[in-house]
């Protein structure tokens, strides 16, 4: 039964009649709080937006500084491991491909498991590819025998050159691009001053000899990363000869 009415007597205003209000919101009540709602709801989709996008990109950021980082690494472990053979140079640079000769990683002072040869350049990529040129670097299986190492050092260039080894190719031979980059430059320090890897300035007199043979006293890397990356721009990288000491030529 619906309630029944209140009469409400007052000197003044005489008698009143009326009836107690159903509870319950109107329909603008509802429209107005459903948008309310709906635009909480906009503004933080739009903060979790973006700290979606934020954290990928400082995700992408950190994993190419660490990509970078590993490669100037590896780059620096080989250098530090140069060896002299006498069959082959301990570096040799031809304008393209770098190729040394190092001590392997898992070397220890009781048993060597050989020498490798390692190789680094700037591989373009296919065409028709969408990929962007890497940095690379290509490595040999251990070699201990003096035909091995020759036949290693062929195929590093020969791999440099993007050219086919047919039968020659080792199965222990490995690359691996490492960073995207849009050129690479070498400088070579032997007397007093940097010079072009190819030049013979600087040469004249005899160089200090020493594990590293024909080695330079120091190498600048300099590398142009490729554009439109978190990392940008030219990185220079300075090397010098362990065993070298303050004034040697």
């Amino acid at each position: 039964m619906p309630p029944s009415p209140k009469v409400c007597k007052s000197p003044a205003l005489g008698t009143q009649t009326y009836s107690r209000r159903t509870q319950g919101f109107t329909l603008i009540e509802l429209l107005v709080a459903m948008a309310v709602m709906a635009m909480l709801a906009l503004l933080s989709w739009r903060s979790l937006d973006s700290m979606n996008r934020a954290q990928a990109f400082t995700k992408t950021r950190s994993d190419q500084v660490l990509r970078l980082q590993a490669a100037l690494g590896q780059w620096r472990a080989d250098l530090d491991a140069l060896v002299e053979t006498g069959e082959v140079d301990s570096m040799s640079f031809d304008g393209r491909v770098l190729r040394m000769t190092r001590r392997d990683s898992t070397e220890g002072g009781v048993q060597s498991p050989g020498l490798r040869v390692v190789a680094w350049t700037r591989m373009p990529a296919p065409l028709g590819d969408t990929e962007v040129p890497q940095w690379q670097r290509w490595q040999s299986p251990p070699l201990r025998q003096r035909n091995e190492l020759a036949r290693a050092w062929t195929r590093a260039q020969q791999w440099g050159l993007g050219e086919k080894q047919g039968e020659g190719a080792d199965p222990g031979d490995t690359s691996l691009p490492l960073i995207p980059i849009d050129a690479w430059v070498l400088s070579y320090h032997r007397g007093a001053t940097w010079g072009n890897p190819l030049s013979s300035v600087g040469n004249e007199a005899e160089t200090r000899r020493d594990t590293t043979g024909n080695a330079p006293n120091g190498v600048r890397l300099t590398l142009t990363l490729t554009p439109g990356q978190s990392l940008s721009g030219p990185v220079v990288l300075d090397w010098v000869q362990p065993t070298l000491t303050a004034g040697s030529p």
